[in-house]
């Protein structure tokens, strides 16, 4: 059996644009004379379309353009298209998470999902699980197991075997429809599941997933095939789109995609992908941000430069009395080496003007953290000036090691449209800066060796204020990715008192989170989508740690 994985980049809402663009996949697919054409899950209405779903009229609308999209693929083999559809009984949720099969210019049969999650895509807000017989397709003389989602390759996580149940109603071969999201490592796991799952049930799987950024959340998109041995036979390409037939009676390697599994080149990759779509799905084409001669700006800013090219790329100098002429000289390499465009606005005048205006209202009193968060505040005040004034998206620069411990300051420099590396650690954003240097010299090498500062007072660094980067993300990590409790990670050998104190920054932190730009999810546990603490809180483990 013959089957095409249409690995398409669909945009949220635009349900005409997302029908041509899987009739586009579906016509070149065609030229291969597949027996069975399958397109990600919700890849009609975009994924996630969130409470798009419950605007009324839009999955009504949906049907319509689904029908229109059947007529228009009369002539190609059959579809399958993934979308969501009403739930008529007037029980449970709305709707449905459904595949829909189009051939001979109609709806043939409609396949519900069964085995909901509560992930990133936060189907359990939207969806009731179908129920009644399982969704076997038949293609002449082969029955096809349909599975939607992640359920075939994380089933077993929640105690259930997908595709053992298909396959004792009678698949002999299945085929997923998936919108599986990034995170680091995935894609391993991914493969090894199921070519596990092929394996033990003796059954070849085909699996189409969707590709591009869409808000915080990327699709890697390498789909795949797996022949009834578990061998892997076909992989699509990684973070673009790609059409990748297969055929399942012929168990060899046929159409693998190099990929390269390192993090640093993932993470890379997804953080390219992710700028590139979130900015110009949201009707913009260039985009700028403050550049401080750090390590954090300057991989933003190669980022930025690789999604969307130099031209469209502005960097900002905004030097104050405390800012080192190294940071400047570095900030201006960065910028040479990557061809962007700069322009230096100190802003010492308007750190003057507020002396000025508070004079009064602060006399007798020490300049703190105060005149530093002003600082960065008039800094965001000329950077959204000239985002406004030139309709480009600011940038935020700031790293998860640092949004996860406050580390920043509220409409200073997390102002922005999107906050690009609010997912990837410290420690990281090193080591995908050396990867990015390992051809060709990018980020200043002073950038990569000199203390760390945010430079809002003489000689500062970010030590004075944090515990080294390497013990502070090793407990973040063991915090928020693990889930482990103080007294775990006291126990694991990390310095009670630091411990204490990061988990009660990131506890303080929480409402300056939830005014931050959306930031690109890499890991499994990003703030926002997978992170949702109370704001107005008591530390529940204070008492017995804390003693």
């Amino acid at each position: 059996m013959k089957i095409s994985l249409l690995q398409v980049n669909t945009v949220v809402g635009d349900l005409a644009g997302n029908a041509d663009r899987i009739a586009a996949g579906a016509e070149e697919a065609s030229r291969y004379r597949p027996d069975l054409i399958v397109a990600p899950e919700l890849s009609l209405p975009g994924c996630p379309p969130r409470d798009l779903l419950l605007a009324k009229g839009f999955v009504e609308r949906s049907l319509a353009v689904l029908d229109d999209l059947a007529a228009d693929l009369e002539a190609a083999p059959p579809v399958l298209v993934g979308l969501a559809a009403p739930n008529p009984s007037g029980t449970g949720r709305p709707l449905f998470n459904v595949a829909a099969l189009l051939h001979d210019g109609a709806v043939l049969e409609v396949f519900g999902k069964a085995h909901l999650s509560s992930g990133a895509l936060d189907e359990e807000r939207y969806f009731e699980p179908a129920s009644g017989p399982l969704p076997i397709l038949r293609l002449g003389a082969t029955r096809v197991g349909v599975a939607i989602g992640e359920e075939l390759w994380r089933g077993r996580r929640y105690h259930r075997d997908p595709a053992g149940e298909l396959v004792r109603a009678g698949a002999e071969v299945i085929v997923n429809l998936a919108a599986s999201p990034f995170a680091a490592g995935r894609q391993s796991l991914r493969e090894e599941a199921l070519s596990r799952t092929a394996r033990d049930h003796r059954v070849a799987i085909a699996a189409a997933n969707l590709v591009g950024g869409n808000d915080d959340l990327v699709f890697d998109g390498r789909s795949s095939a797996f022949g009834a041995d578990g061998s892997l036979i076909a992989r699509g390409a990684a973070f673009a789109e790609d059409i990748v037939t297969v055929d399942l009676a012929r168990p060899v390697p046929q159409a693998v995609a190099p990929d390269d599994p390192a993090p640093e080149s993932e993470i890379w990759r997804a953080l390219v992908l992710g700028t590139r779509d979130y900015v110009r799905k949201c009707g913009l084409g260039s985009v700028l941000l403050g550049l401080s001669g750090g390590i954090d700006s300057s991989l933003v800013a190669a980022v930025a430069v690789e999604a969307l090219g130099p031209e469209n790329v502005l960097g900002v100098l905004l030097p104050s009395p405390y800012t080192s002429s190294e940071s400047i000289e570095d900030a201006r390499e960065l910028a040479e080496n990557l061809r962007i465009r700069v322009h230096c606005l100190p802003i010492a005048p308007a750190m003057e003007a507020f002396d000025g205006i508070l004079a009064d209202v602060f006399a007798g009193l020490a300049p703190d953290i105060t005149e530093e968060n002003l600082q960065a505040r008039i800094r965001a005040t000329v950077l959204m000036a000239l985002a406004n004034k030139f309709g480009a998206m600011l940038l935020s620069t700031g790293n998860k090691s640092e949004v996860a411990v406050g580390y920043s300051t509220l409409y200073g420099d997390m102002a922005g449209g999107l906050a690009v590396i609010a997912d990837v650690p410290k420690g990281m954003v090193y080591r995908i800066s050396r990867w990015l240097n390992r051809e060709r010299p990018t980020i200043p090498e002073r950038v990569l060796e000199k203390p760390p500062s945010a430079e809002l007072r003489p000689g500062q660094t970010d030590q004075e204020t944090l515990p080294p980067y390497d013990i502070l993300d090793a407990v973040l990590h063991r915090y928020i990715d693990c889930s482990e409790s103080p007294e775990e990670i006291i126990a694991a050998g990390y310095p009670a008192e630091t411990v204490r104190r990061v988990i009660g920054m990131v506890g303080q932190a929480e409402f300056k989170r939830r005014q931050a730009a959306p930031g690109i999810r890499v890991t499994d546990r990003a703030f926002g989508t997978d992170w949702r603490m109370p704001i107005a809180a008591k530390p529940w483990w204070r008492e017995d740690v804390c003693r």
